[in-house]
């Protein structure tokens, strides 16, 4: 079985959700006119990722200089918070319907992603929507980034969630992580327990030699497909990718990359086996083959010693208890 997925490697138009929209549609069916049974958006797409206030480049940032932490921060965050909770739509909005109804039209799974709704404040979301135009999953990104002004003033995913999707060539495990999660081990390997195959991420970050490294050991590490799409140059630098989690064959060890992007705009298609990836699964020895969970106690700690004690963006310590 061959699921092939749709990379919309995509510039937004700022914070114009109804030219995000129609340019997201017209994206999707560039990705069902060449097969795709799935399309990947990058992150927050219809406010286009767009910070609420870009700081000045040449205003530190808090986390990084700790001779500064005892000063206020350089923006009201309260306004910031207001200017995205603005923008924020609910999951009935009419930008999700649309999608919603799209899926349906060209019968391919859409994965969109939207700055939610939520009390409080908003949240860094992705649904996935099934080819029948049902939403089976929304998640929420766990690990914002709350070194980061419009970040800390989200409300965090969690939990990380898991979906067994119905596409045109049979049910997959799809799981999801945003952008920032990528950094973070534990995002994958929950997913991995929870029984993905194939792990989505949309990304709005630059992606250089380390954090392509980075996504490449998360596939590998779990032996799952991982799929990421990131924002087209200049918002981003583009370079969405694909890696297999095939990291094996009969001839030994092999390259997992599937597709790499370059900087530019265009719909990036990556074709997996699964057939060949449960296989591969079935057998080696990454994974949950060998794990020992029962020693591994600290990952549950909370505590945060030197050298990574940190401020978040508001100059507050920051303190994961209370996220």
């Amino acid at each position: 079985m061959n699921i092939k997925i749709a990379l919309l490697q995509m510039a937004a138009n700022g914070t114009d959700q109804a030219a995000n929209q129609a340019k997201g549609e017209d994206f999707c069916r560039r990705a069902h006119a060449i097969g795709a049974d799935l399309a990947l958006f990058p992150e927050m797409w219809n406010v286009g990722y767009t910070p609420a206030n870009p700081k000045p480049s040449t205003t530190p940032d808090l986390w990084q200089a700790p001779e500064r932490w005892s000063e206020v921060p350089p923006v009201s965050y309260p306004d910031l918070h207001l200017t995205w909770q603005g923008q924020a739509i609910a999951r009935d909005d009419p930008f999700v319907t649309h999608f919603q109804a799209l899926a349906r039209e060209l019968d391919m799974a859409i994965a969109l992603t939207y700055l939610e709704q939520w009390p409080g404040a908003p949240r860094n979301t992705m649904s996935l929507i099934d080819r029948h135009g049902t939403n089976v999953m929304t998640y929420a990104k766990v690990h914002t980034c709350d070194f980061d002004g419009d970040e800390a003033s989200l409300t965090p995913g969690d939990d990380f969630s898991v979906a067994a999707l119905d596409t045109r060539q049979g049910t997959i495990n799809v799981g999801a992580m945003i952008c920032f999660d990528r950094e973070f081990p534990e995002s994958a390997r929950i997913l991995m327990l929870k029984g993905a195959e194939i792990i989505l991420v949309p990304n709005a970050c630059p992606l250089g030699m380390n954090r392509l490294a980075q996504a490449r050991a998360r596939a590998y590490e779990n032996m799952v497909g991982l799929a990421l799409t990131n924002y087209a140059a200049p918002q981003a630098n583009g370079h969405s990718l694909a890696f297999d989690g095939i990291a094996y064959g009969e001839g030994g060890e092999r390259d997992m990359l599937l597709i790499e992007a370059g900087e530019s705009e265009g719909v990036f298609l990556a074709t997996f086996d699964l057939d060949a990836l449960r296989a591969f699964r079935s057998r080696e020895v990454m994974g949950n083959a060998f794990r020992r969970p029962h020693r591994y106690s600290p990952l549950t700690s909370s505590t945060v010693a030197p050298p990574f004690v940190r401020v978040n963006a508001h100059g507050e310590q920051y303190d994961s208890s209370c996220r």
